[in-house]
């Protein structure tokens, strides 16, 4: 178990692609849903308890040593917007290559070889926290403190937000980091990929539909 190295994976200056991608933060500023720290912290607890829960039991359950093909079918079927699996995979193989640099392993090798194209990021989140000797409740954590974090910071850009009251909010969804990412954890230990959580958000899936025909825009995603 390597603290140092849960750090590593949990900092948004990971070489990863996350900083690249608004997790949905961009759309909904758009249509006005967030427009202030207050409707953001909506937004990020939202997005925790659905996205946030299932990205944090698929890389637990891969943090396990789970079979990685049934993991990513098991994402495929959980991700429904066709722009959403494309930037999950494209964030995957991003991943995939800082980590392989970061912890060389056979499994990430493998991982490698069977996805070309990219498997889905909370699978190589997952593996890439077996590489690096976390646990499957710290994998879970890291998942669930990216789902929120990213699209803070990507608020902070896109509103011009203090970043004093933005780190606030996040401390204060710390407890709810915490219960999340103990169920993801405690579903991934079943050993049945189906049985993972599938929360679902549909607004976020209509926001990436919508985003991925804009001609101009600040974020990837």
């Amino acid at each position: 178990m390597s603290v140092s190295a849960l750090l590593l994976l949990a900092d948004g200056r990971f070489p990863a692609g996350g900083h690249a991608h608004s997790g949905g933060a961009e759309a909904a500023v758009r249509a006005g849903r967030v427009h202030d720290t207050a409707s953001m912290t909506a937004f990020l607890t939202g997005r925790l308890h659905t996205t946030g829960l299932v990205t944090a039991a698929l890389a637990a359950a891969a943090a396990m040593g789970q079979d990685t093909a049934l993991l990513d079918a098991a994402a495929d079927a959980r991700t429904p917007s066709p722009a959403l699996r494309a930037t999950s995979r494209r964030l995957g193989r991003q991943l995939l290559r800082a980590a392989r640099a970061a912890w060389p392993h056979p499994g990430l090798d493998r991982l490698a070889a069977a996805h070309p194209r990219g498997a889905h990021q909370p699978v190589v989140f997952g593996a890439t926290a077996l590489a690096a000797g976390l646990t499957p409740a710290q994998a879970a954590s890291a998942a669930a403190y990216e789902s929120v974090n990213g699209p803070a910071t990507a608020c902070v850009r896109l509103l011009g937000l203090d970043p004093y009251e933005v780190a606030a909010a996040l401390a204060r969804l710390a407890p709810q980091l915490d219960t999340v990412a103990a169920t993801a954890a405690e579903a991934a230990a079943h050993g049945d990929p189906d049985a993972l959580p599938a929360a679902s958000a549909p607004l976020l899936d209509a926001y990436a539909e919508q985003h991925s025909s804009w001609k101009v825009r600040l974020f990837a995603s």
